[in-house]
């Protein structure tokens, strides 16, 4: 693959105009129709003179449960969190996801990017939930396209030979603390490392190899 000038790396090059947005969500069970949404973490990238992507910011938000939403007690044990606790400061679900979005629409504006497109560890279940709240807010602006994702399960796979996140960044040699996983922030801050890591380690392997497709142009 001949050499690119880096001056002319864009991340709106990178994948067709889409912008890849990590995003992991914490919820009250596992229907997005009926379940609780409870906190949602997402991370925007960017890229460098090199082509290589890195984390640029992450936003969070506690989210208080929609009016009749389902609460699964095993899945509020896995998580941890409690609901109705003062001190999660959560915010209305619509309030919420339109901070969310407000930042991932400045993100695409300032990439000049004509959509974002969601990355996930197992992102089908991510994106329902966010589909699902923004069609129950009525919100007519979702970033997203509405069903094509990334999704770091099947890249650890092929990758790594690991499905399961921590696995897959034990594998890639980087730590993993257990005790903070499960949190939204957490986890997609560590779901957008090994995304990176592992578009970044094909984009060198294409740069050595002149038979591979280009990743850019």
């Amino acid at each position: 693959m001949s050499a690119k000038d880096s001056s002319s790396y864009a991340l709106s090059d990178r994948f067709r105009g889409f912008m890849p947005v990590v995003v992991d969500v914490e919820t009250g069970g596992f229907n997005a129709k009926k379940d609780a949404l409870l906190e949602v973490a997402a991370v925007t990238l960017d890229m460098d003179s090199k082509g290589e992507l890195f984390r640029e910011e992450t936003f969070n938000c506690h989210i208080q449960p929609f009016k009749g939403a389902n609460l699964e007690a095993a899945a509020l044990a896995f998580t941890g969190i409690d609901p109705f606790h003062p001190f999660r400061m959560a915010k209305p679900e619509k309030e919420a996801l339109q901070e969310i979005f407000r930042a991932i629409r400045k993100s695409l504006k300032k990439h000049s990017c004509k959509r974002a497109i969601l990355v996930g560890h197992n992102a089908p279940f991510d994106l329902g939930f966010i589909n699902a709240a923004s069609e129950r807010c009525e919100i007519k602006r979702n970033p997203f396209h509405p069903f094509s994702t990334f999704d770091t399960v099947t890249l650890g796979g092929i990758v790594y030979g690991q499905t399961v996140l921590a696995r897959i960044a034990e594998a890639a040699g980087m730590e993993w603390d257990h005790e903070s996983a499960h949190s939204a922030i957490y986890d997609a801050e560590r779901t957008a490392d090994l995304f990176c890591l592992m578009t970044n380690r094909w984009q060198q392997l294409a740069q050595l190899d002149d038979t591979t497709p280009q990743a850019f142009g």
